[in-house]
């Protein structure tokens, strides 16, 4: 155990050091849903899995609260698994470093997993504690969130009993959640032929590093540099002057966190050496002075590598560069109906590179179909243009606001009465599983609340400690608030 234990709520904050000591990367999470299965057994609490693995765990309803709706607290199992250039983690087997930081908890060097790992241990937080109130209570536990969703997609009709789910995935303390963007992910994949490196010409990797990232929902907004793009913009803008020859273009890690670095390995002339480093040094003061307010340093150097024995044609490498730095990156149109909120955003996530193809892989969001269909038709025309293929996968759906929604009224009434104010009702553009739940649970009342973390997917992801505790008290006050069927 670490000093998480003595923050208060102690049973939450009990859970979370938990669930950081066993690694729950996406896809790599069983380890952890068995840990809290065999908890459930010895509690003797009632748990199934259903066909893709989510975990379900039910607890009957405190005595005199059998009558009122039941609750679902639905939260995800996995982590989004980021860490900087120079820390020694490997996700699948290392716990997660968390310490407490002023006002806050952060990890060493990742991410801290306080998404949704925070609400994930307030719904066991509520199995563990008797003394909380509550009618009939089921808690879902849904595997692969952060990278396809499979848990929510999987989910099937009639294992659910409750009436009202409560997601527990939103991270901003005072705000309720009645919607969500959809998504689709988006991957371009170019085909490129390769000849001999020049003779007399060296090889070197140039690399973009330092950024922040973050989340390409709810950070998507904030201005952060996309290093993909930063570096595809310093490539087409040198690269023919200095005659570099690409062997290989990488970035980023994950189609929902902004990339943090990218990398370019190319070969050059050894009498180039001196103005491309040049041109390195004058593009790195032009991005911290463009960027200084929103990252830090940003760092853009090179050094020499192993020789390379191939580059790509320069037609292919042309293309490349074209349509990297051509594509649709960050907002695209903000929310008439919700003022401050993104309606449409693109991130280009990640940058791969194989013998013959490079491939670019994008997350699309948007809280209106037709945002996100202009952009797929936006990503097909460039892909067209540049000989490339373009493939949409994984497509999930947002989940639409609904004003009337009577749970969303009891949590703003329990929050006006408990805080003296209003909480602020609002729709995130980041993708919840809500949108997901409701086509096999099309009638079940739906809210998301949450503490107010910073930064997730990111390194330097962060959770307010006086958020999370003003969190637990508005869950158990809905909780006890609940009325009856």
């Amino acid at each position: 155990m670490t000093a998480l234990s003595s923050l208060s709520p102690q049973g939450l904050w009990s859970w979370f050091d938990t669930i950081c000591s066993i690694p729950h990367p996406s896809k790599q999470e069983i380890a952890l849903r068995d840990h809290i299965q065999n908890w459930a057994n010895e509690q003797g609490l009632a748990n199934q899995l259903d066909a893709v693995g989510n975990l379900i765990i039910r607890k009957p309803a405190t005595t005199g609260m059998e009558n009122r709706k039941g609750v679902v607290l639905q939260a995800h199992l996995d982590m989004v698994p980021q860490k900087n250039s120079d820390t020694e983690h490997d996700f699948g087997r290392d716990p997660i470093r968390p310490y407490i930081d002023g006002d806050w908890v952060t990890a060493t060097g990742t991410t801290l997993g306080a998404d949704n790992g925070i609400g994930m241990s307030s719904a066991l937080a509520v199995l563990a504690d008797n003394n909380i109130e509550h009618g009939p209570l089921e808690v879902l536990l849904t595997i692969d969130e952060e990278a396809g969703m499979t848990g929510a997609f999987g989910l099937q009709a009639g294992i659910l009993q409750g009436d009202i789910l409560i997601n527990t995935d939103s991270e901003e303390e005072g705000e309720v959640y009645m919607g969500c963007a959809g998504g689709v992910d988006a991957s371009l994949t170019l085909p490129v032929a390769r000849e001999a490196v020049p003779a007399g010409y060296t090889t070197v990797q140039l690399a973009l590093t330092g950024m922040k990232g973050g989340h390409s929902g709810v950070d998507i907004n904030i201005g952060r540099g996309n290093a993909n793009k930063m570096l595809a913009r310093f490539l087409f803008g040198h690269a023919a002057e200095l005659d570099l020859r690409l062997v290989e273009l990488k970035g980023g890690s994950l189609r929902n966190a902004i990339p943090r670095e990218a990398w370019a390995t190319v070969a050059v002339a050894p009498s180039q050496l001196e103005p491309l480093q040049q041109l390195c040094e004058h593009f790195e003061q032009c991005l911290n002075q463009e960027l200084g307010a929103v990252e830090n340093p940003i760092s853009f150097s090179f050094g020499q590598t192993d020789a390379a024995e191939q580059v790509f044609v320069a037609p292919a490498q042309a293309t490349l560069l074209a349509m990297v730095h051509s594509a649709p990156n960050g907002v695209v149109r903000m929310s008439d109906s919700f003022p401050g909120i993104v309606e449409t955003s693109l991130n280009v996530g990640v940058i791969t590179t194989e013998a013959d193809t490079v491939t670019v892989l994008c997350l699309i969001r948007s809280t209106i179909d037709s945002g996100r269909s202009m952009l797929e038709k936006q990503l097909q025309a460039l892909a067209q243009l540049a000989g490339a293929r373009c493939e949409l996968s994984g497509a999930y759906p947002g989940w639409n606001p609904d004003p009337s929604s009577p749970i969303m009224q009891v949590v703003r009434e329990t929050y006006e009465g408990m805080f003296n104010k209003l909480p602020t009702i609002q729709v995130i553009h980041a993708g919840l599983e809500c949108g997901l739940f409701k086509k096999p649970y099309p009638q079940m009342d739906m809210v998301s609340i949450g503490p107010t973390i910073c930064f997730p997917h990111s390194p330097d992801e962060k959770v307010e400690i006086a958020s999370v505790g003003k969190y637990w008290q508005l869950l158990l006050a809905v909780l006890k608030a609940i009325p009856a069927k």
